[in-house]
C-alpha cells in the first residue's frame, strides 16, 4: 500500500470490468476511496461488490460518458456525497471497427464522442477541485494503436491519438498548480474483448509481441497507480507504453 494515497478520492470511468476494474481495485488497495462508473445498474453493483473488501468504502455511479447531462448528474452525485476527486482515470471507451470506406458516420461519431469527448468532459468536471486543492493526478488510458495505427480502426486510433495530444496540452496548462497529466498506452491485454478473438487469433497476436504473450489488466493498473501516486510527482505530459514490446516508440 502507498500510505500517502490513503483516503484520496479517485474517479475511475469504465470500472466494471477489464482494465478499468483492475485500476479501481489497485487504487483501492493503495488506500484510495474509489468512485467507479459503469453504463448500467448491474455494472454499478459489480463495482461496489469489488470495492467492498477494501479499507476505504468505495462507491459507484451510472454514467454515460458520451452524454453531457449524465456527466452533470455525476457531478451532482459527487457534490452530494462530499467527494472531490484528486485522482481521475479516464478509462471508458468503445470500439466500432470498420474499414474507412465502409465506416458509417455513427461509428465514427460514437467512438470519437465516447473515447475522446469523455476525457474532455470528465477532466473538466474534476479540474476545478484539483486546482483548488493545488494537487491532482490525471491518467488517461490511450492505446498502442494511437502510435502504431491499425487497419479497420481509424476512428479508434484517431480518438486515442487525440487523448495523447490532450494529455500534453493540459499538462502544460496545469503543471504550475501541482497537477500532473499523463497517459498510459496498453497493448493487447487479456480482457473479455480479447478473449472473444479466439485462440488462433490470440496466438497470432502474441507472436508479434516481444514478450510472447498478452498482458494482464493488473500490469496496466499498477502503472496507473504509480502515476497517480506522489512518487510520480515529476512526471507529466508523458505517454507510458505498456505493450510487452509489441511497439517501441
Amino acid at each position: 500500500m502507498i500510505q500517502s494515497m490513503q483516503g484520496q478520492v479517485a474517479l475511475v470511468s469504465g470500472a466494471s470490468r477489464g482494465i478499468g476494474r483492475a485500476i479501481a481495485n489497485s487504487l483501492a488497495r493503495h488506500g484510495c476511496r474509489v468512485v467507479g462508473t459503469a453504463t448500467s445498474g448491474t455494472g454499478v453493483e459489480s463495482i461496489k461488490r469489488g470495492l467492498a473488501d477494501f479499507a476505504n468504502p468505495g462507491t459507484a455511479h451510472v454514467l454515460d460518458v458520451a452524454d453531457p447531462a449524465s456527466v452533470r448528474r455525476l457531478g451532482e452525485f459527487l457534490d452530494q456525497e462530499g467527494l472531490s476527486p484528486v485522482i481521475l482515470v479516464n478509462n471508458a471507451g468503445i470500439a466500432r471497427d470498420n474499414l474507412l470506406l465502409r465506416m458509417r458516420d455513427e461509428e465514427w461519431d460514437a467512438v470519437i464522442n465516447t473515447n475522446l469527448g469523455s476525457v474532455y468532459r470528465l477532466t473538466k468536471l474534476c479540474l476545478r477541485g484539483m486546482l483548488k486543492a493545488r494537487y491532482g493526478r490525471i491518467v488517461n488510458i490511450t492505446s498502442v494503436v494511437a502510435l502504431s495505427g491499425n487497419a479497420g480502426q481509424a476512428n479508434y486510433a484517431a480518438a486515442k491519438a487525440g487523448i495523447i495530444g490532450f494529455t500534453r496540452s493540459l499538462a502544460r496548462e496545469v503543471g504550475s498548480r501541482g497537477i500532473t497529466v499523463n497517459a498510459v498506452a496498453p497493448g493487447f491485454i487479456a480482457t473479455d474483448m480479447t478473449r472473444a478473438l479466439g485462440e488462433a487469433r490470440k496466438q497470432q497476436v502474441a507472436s508479434q509481441i516481444t514478450l510472447g504473450r498478452l498482458g494482464t489488466p493488473e500490469e496496466i493498473s499498477e502503472v496507473v497507480a504509480f502515476l497517480a501516486s506522489p512518487y510520480a510527482s515529476y512526471i507529466t505530459g508523458e505517454t507510458i507504453n505498456v505493450n510487452g514490446g509489441m511497439y517501441m516508440a
